[in-house]
């Protein structure tokens, strides 16, 4: 397959930083992270997160960054004056953009109100806190460690903290669960004025308590009813769908997930952190860092722990596979500039999806039909090398 490196243009480049402790791994979780111990060794860490960018700074080809994003584990276990440390020696190796977007992901239970105006002092302006329920029996088969009246106090906080942009993370089709449960908690949520909400459905994933030990979900018929009936009340109060669990206020949407499912630059650094980096040249790599915290932290094993160049037959999939998770899509040029590959690449794929159904036919944008969002893998299928 031939590349057109006249078509391929950098992409905007942002950062992801992994700070993989927290206070309790949750049965459903499927993320790089650790129990925290009596202490975090919060100075070693982040010596190792700004050497570990030392490496990967060389890959910004000129660019700024548009956003970083702060996940885990649980980030908020961090003190401000760590955070404020880390940003600054990021700043020095990349500079910022004038309007980045720095999230940082927090537990309801480790929240403080003067940790937290620390943070908006150290340049962290958007919060996404782990809410997944406001319900104390479905918090408690989650293995939660905070309880409804935390999560709303911490929404609170949040604004008295000065962050007027944040975002409450909702998990639907949780143990147990009837519609009425979950329509009360994106009650409470909107109840508590956010700009964004994740709202998505737990899944059972490998290597989890919950794979090997699965909790009674809701049948398919009430998962469908939850979804359908979860939208239509976002919609009615002011937060509009714009990925497949993600709702926001007009102007509110995540510019770091958006970069992310339109294919955009990440550079990732911390334990088990991957990225995405493109050059000038047209060549995409992934990468992914060493996982255990230990040996992250140990100067003598190398940051990187392995990485990939995506040939060619590869691009159109991993394209797609985020383009088409969103509402709207993504404009068709979008596709040459970021694979640098010819749209007529996927032309007799693009053909075929849109006869099933499954493809807006839409010469402009490449945006997945109503049913192509239902039944995405089967869009996705379509689009495969060997399917091709």
């Amino acid at each position: 397959m031939t590349r057109i490196s006249t078509e391929f243009q950098l992409p905007p480049l942002a950062a992801y930083i992994h700070i993989p402790w927290c206070v309790r791994k949750c049965p459903y979780c499927d993320f790089n992270s650790h129990a925290a111990g009596p202490e975090l060794p919060e100075d070693a860490y982040v010596d190792a997160l700004l050497a570990d960018l030392d490496l990967d700074a060389a890959d910004r080809h000129g660019r700024v960054l548009t956003s970083i994003f702060f996940g885990g584990g649980t980030p908020s276990l961090f003190s401000a004056k760590a955070l404020d440390r880390l940003l600054q020696g990021v700043e020095q190796r990349l500079p910022f953009a004038g309007d980045i977007e720095i999230t940082l992901e927090a537990n309801p239970g480790t929240f403080e109100q003067a940790k937290f105006r620390d943070y908006r002092a150290a340049g962290i302006n958007r919060l996404s806190i782990g809410v997944q329920s406001f319900q104390p029996k479905k918090l408690q088969a989650l293995g939660r460690i905070h309880n409804g009246e935390e999560a709303i106090r911490a929404a609170d906080m949040a604004r008295a903290a000065g962050f007027d942009n944040f975002n409450l993370d909702l998990m639907h089709g949780l143990p147990d669960q009837s519609i009425e449960d979950a329509l009360d908690d994106l009650r409470i949520a909107v109840e508590q004025s956010p700009t964004h909400l994740s709202w998505y459905q737990l899944t059972m994933e490998p290597n989890t308590v919950f794979w090997s030990q699965p909790p009674v979900l809701p049948e398919d018929d009430v998962l469908w009813d939850i979804q359908e009936a979860g939208q239509a009340y976002l919609a009615a109060n002011g937060y509009a769908q714009y990925e497949i669990s993600a709702y926001a206020r007009a102007g509110k949407q995540a510019r770091h997930n958006l970069n992310y499912w339109a294919f955009g630059d990440f550079i990732g650094i911390g334990a088990g952190a991957h990225g995405k980096l493109s050059s000038p040249d047209g060549t995409i790599r992934r990468t992914w860092k060493t996982r255990l915290p230990k040996d992250y932290l140990n100067s003598a094993k190398p940051f990187l722990a392995g990485q990939r160049i995506l040939n060619a037959d590869e691009l159109p999939f991993e394209f797609l596979m985020n383009a088409l998770r969103l509402t709207e899509g993504v404009p068709a040029e979008q596709f040459a500039q970021r694979t640098g590959l010819d749209l007529a690449t996927i032309k007799a794929s693009r053909e075929d999806a849109v006869r099933r159904g499954l493809l807006a036919d839409r010469p402009n944008r490449l945006v997945a039909s109503e049913k192509g969002q239902l039944f995405l893998n089967d869009l996705l299928q379509l689009f495969l090398a060997e399917e091709r």
